[in-house]
């Protein structure tokens, strides 16, 4: 019952909804949104991701970022998940796998496995289950600083940098210019505008998801006028979704183990676990305009994401109501204690 509650809490969700319209209208409009149509989605999502990551700067809380730096265990746990452990399992995978499973779609796991943990959900459900908030924002947050250099990094490892690859250095100037200045930038204007855009903080998340189905729209539409999705078929879809619950599967259990092994206290599992096992779409998508282009097999190379963020929504929303009912016996029961002392 619970499991069907979260269920239709994501379905009902309109950014879930709004990435399949997305590429439902990129089959029907797909000049549109393409490189060189109608939309100019080569400097509307410029301004775009500059604008959305000037906002996330101005609503990241220093304080709470400060309060949270104590606890290097946990935070080497999580970056190490993060930027290691995941690119590891691809790795295992794509020996095992890689030449069963199309390369574009390979790539895309790659690059799933490459990117940075979310920060608002990560920190909603570590609060909503009872976890180490401040522990969550300071790695959430350091995660997407360190994702806009890590992330082309560990890419280029695989599909090679310079001719044919990624121009890493070019890359990584885009990145600075688009995600890590207006972040800066934010930052600094804070102390400003911090309050204002606190009041209106749900205004600037619907702008921060209208500007992802912006770049998912315009993905899929190159990726449609490329011809791209008639030569690959439906088949892509089905292994882009199997292969995401295994990984995200696989990685829970991981998370959950290390964190016991290293006698976590309840509160700082359950900030590691979510933490550890997410992946940003939010930060994917610009990032994946900037670092591959206009590749028309954009489209594929993001589908992993796009079917790991609703699914990491799903099972941790489940298992955050279960870290809160577990937080609330384990109170109940130390207070029967204390009364039956006394």
């Amino acid at each position: 019952m619970h499991t069907f509650k979260h269920l239709k809490r994501v379905v009902t969700d309109w950014f879930l909804c709004g990435m399949l319209i997305a590429t439902l209208l990129s089959y029907f409009f797909p000049t549109f949104g393409a490189t060189g149509g109608g939309m100019h989605a080569e400097y509307v999502i410029n301004i775009g991701v500059f604008l959305v990551f000037f906002l996330h700067g101005v609503n990241l809380s220093s304080e709470q970022i400060t309060h949270g730096l104590k606890n290097w265990k946990l935070h080497m746990m999580v970056q190490g998940f993060t930027f290691a452990v995941f690119p590891l399992i691809w790795l295992l995978s794509d020996t095992l796998l890689g030449s069963h499973i199309p390369s574009l779609l390979m790539l895309g796991f790659l690059y799933l496995c490459a990117l940075p943990s979310t920060i608002s959900s990560s920190v909603a459900l570590t609060g909503s289950a009872g976890g180490n908030v401040p522990a969550a924002i300071l790695n959430a947050s350091l995660s997407s600083v360190l994702g806009i250099f890590l992330t082309p990094l560990l890419v280029s490892f695989v599909v090679g940098s310079g001719a044919g690859g990624i121009d890493l250095g070019a890359t990584l100037l885009d990145l600075c210019a688009l995600l890590l200045l207006p972040l800066v930038l934010g930052q600094l204007l804070r102390p400003f505008f911090g309050k204002f855009f606190a009041r209106h903080k749900r205004y600037t998340n619907i702008a921060d998801k209208l500007v992802i189905l912006l770049l998912v729209y315009a993905a899929f539409c190159n990726s449609m006028v490329s011809g791209m999705w008639q030569q690959q078929g439906n088949s892509v879809i089905l292994s882009a979704l199997i292969g995401s619950a295994i990984l995200l599967a696989i990685i829970l259990w991981m998370t959950t183990r290390t964190a016991r092994a290293l006698k976590f206290s309840p509160a700082d599992e359950i900030a590691a676990v979510f933490c550890a096992s997410k992946k940003s779409l939010a930060a994917g998508a610009p990032m994946a305009a900037l670092i591959f282009g206009a590749d028309p097999g954009l489209g594929l190379i993001l589908l992993p994401i796009m079917i790991y963020h609703p699914l990491q929504l799903i099972v941790c929303s489940v298992m955050a109501e279960r870290y809160a009912n577990r937080n609330r016996q384990l109170t109940a029961q130390q207070n029967a204690a204390i009364l039956s002392a006394q």
